[in-house]
């Protein structure tokens, strides 16, 4: 059954998280967690390029081994992206319900304790799209047609907002004032969009209708 979860924004600021597997999609998740200020280990026989080249920059500490059930310990997060063996995530699902850490399986919602969406990132902009677990394809693609719709322009426009919030804060004491000062900076903002689907979606509606 699909799982909508509550969407949340995690602070893993100087947090201690660890990634165990080495391949791209672990990369992915270990550049991730750095932009949101973790700190970051990953533990596994090998590395790609990028994980190479921020181990030897020193923005992660990589262990050149398997997991042990005590790299866990005071850990914060941990993300498995080795998806290809169901017994070693089963038991690693299995400490994360003893020792109390956060655990994301990648493409096993059934071993995690928390899920992961797809984020399409524009300057400050961070939007999460979830299709509850059942397309994540779909939702791969909605993060990079997003990134193209929030151009270099919208980025911008963001920061300006930034520095209006910061000037109204020092400038405004009163807070009604200022939310309303804030609401008129963003008004006339509209984002339109068009849905284009795929022909195979198209043909299977249309035998449905038949």
């Amino acid at each position: 059954m699909a799982n909508p979860g509550f969407q949340v924004s995690l602070d893993v600021k100087g947090r201690s998280c660890l990634v165990i597997g080495g391949d791209d999609e672990a990369a992915d998740k270990v550049q991730r967690l750095l932009d949101s200020g973790a700190k970051v280990t990953v533990i596994s026989p090998t590395l790609n390029d990028h994980l190479k080249k921020l181990t030897a920059a020193a923005k992660i500490l990589h262990r050149v081994r398997l997991f042990r059930s005590t790299d866990a310990q005071g850990i914060f997060l941990v993300i498995n992206s080795l998806r290809q063996d169901q017994d070693f995530s089963r038991s690693l699902y299995e400490l994360a319900l003893k020792e109390r850490f956060m655990l994301y399986a990648l493409d096993q919602p059934e071993y995690s304790t928390m899920m992961l969406p797809a984020v399409a990132q524009r300057g400050h902009l961070r939007l999460a799209i979830s299709t509850s677990g059942v397309a994540p394809a779909l939702a791969s693609k909605l993060r990079q047609d997003c990134e193209q719709i929030f151009d270099d322009e919208f980025e911008r426009f963001l920061n300006w907002l930034s520095a209006i919030r910061d000037e109204t804060k020092s400038a405004e004491p009163d807070a009604e004032q200022r939310r309303a000062k804030l609401r008129e900076a963003v008004e006339g903002f509209t984002l339109n969009g068009t849905i284009h689907y795929p022909k195979a979606w198209l043909d299977a509606r249309r035998e449905q209708q038949a």
